[in-house]
């Protein structure tokens, strides 16, 4: 396959120099990093469109002590791939899912904390920068407000903010499992990061990254001062760029391009674990996330413009019989309104209260 095929297909989702740097512009390479940009804890298809190209680099790999076989799917119209794992030898890497209604799982969508261009008032888009020190302080937070509500599987942005927040997060929930991120840009890499015990598989909650969820690209917007931007520009074009659903900044992306690859991938690998049973956790961006949120609540382009997202404030939502109900943000384990939730949260909650003892 071309490689302009594999560029063009990035070039739409996130800045291509974080991606693939020039030197790395081969086969392998390009090949290798897709199966890190795309979701590598899958149970069955998806359901893609298109065909399967076999992946003779990889036949196999082990993740979390499971045999897994890969594929691609390629999409001939969009030129997208996806890295599928058609199969899995056996369950899931956490069972809690046995202990609630099977057809009742929880999301969770968290925006990062605080990163340290937010409180320069930055531009940051697709720059990976890390969390400030109120940025832990507000992902520390949220991992108190979700403590007690149920996580199988982790996805996150590439982006080091959103894989703080969710490790953070992760350390004040009251099952004490630890998010482990699955590497796979190499098979080096895929074997020396796999876990070999059935113990520690069963402590361990899979992290996935992908490039799909990452922020929306601000283009020459990144990196420069939103006041300064301003100013030069005028408050009402940088107003537009910021806020509109299909007028992009320069050399950027608009919500509607962010929003066409976050829920895409969202549809193609995180919906159908939810519709399987597992409860799932998604650490990612205010545009990305907006952009799910639009889909799971059915918003309109000018609904969505409108909605803000706090840094380091969790969202529940419910997903029962093919709907998803908007539960709010959790307002944490001492409260009595998380047996309000659901009952199988509330037989949750209990479980976790006598394992506490």
């Amino acid at each position: 396959m071309p490689v302009a095929l594999f560029t063009r297909s990035l070039v739409v989702g996130t800045t291509i120099c974080c991606l693939l740097p020039p030197s790395k512009l081969c086969l392998t390479p390009i090949r290798t990093h897709f199966q890190t940009m795309a979701a590598t804890f899958f149970q069955q298809t998806a359901g893609l469109h298109g065909w399967a190209i076999d992946v003779p680099t990889f036949g196999s790999c082990r993740i979390f002590g499971k045999s897994i076989s890969t594929r691609f799917i390629s999409n001939a119209s969009n030129h997208k791939l996806y890295h599928v794992l058609a199969s899995v030898s056996r369950a899931s890497v956490v069972d809690s899912t046995s202990r609630y209604s099977s057809t009742e799982s929880t999301l969770i969508l968290i925006r990062h904390g605080e990163s340290m261009w937010n409180e320069k008032n930055l531009f940051t888009g697709c720059c990976d920068v890390p969390l400030t020190r109120r940025g832990v302080e507000e992902a520390i937070e949220a991992g108190k407000r979700i403590s007690y509500i149920p996580i199988d599987l982790i996805f996150t942005s590439g982006l080091i903010r959103a894989q703080m927040t969710a490790m953070l997060a992760m350390t004040q929930h009251l099952e004490k499992k630890v998010p482990v991120i699955i590497h796979s840009e190499s098979e080096q890499a895929t074997t020396w990061s796999g876990v070999y015990s059935e113990k520690t598989t069963k402590e361990s909650i899979p992290v996935i990254t992908t490039w799909q969820l990452n922020e929306r690209m601000y283009g020459d917007l990144q990196g420069h001062n939103k006041k300064e931007t301003a100013e030069k520009y005028g408050k009402d074009r940088v107003h537009e760029w910021r806020r509109s659903y299909d007028i992009s900044p320069p050399n950027g992306e608009s919500l509607e391009m962010c929003s066409r690859r976050a829920v895409a991938y969202f549809k193609d690998f995180i919906e159908p674990q939810l519709k399987s049973g597992k409860h799932v956790m998604v650490a990612a961006h205010a545009n990305s996330l907006r952009s799910i949120i639009m889909y799971l609540d059915g918003l309109t382009s000018q609904e969505i413009t409108s909605l803000e997202l706090s840094t380091g404030i969790p969202l529940l939502y419910i997903y029962k019989e093919g709907k998803f109900n908007s539960r709010g943000s959790p307002v944490g384990p001492t409260e009595a309104g998380v047996y309000a939730y659901t009952q199988s949260l509330a037989v949750y909650r209990k479980q976790l209260d006598d394992m506490s003892h």
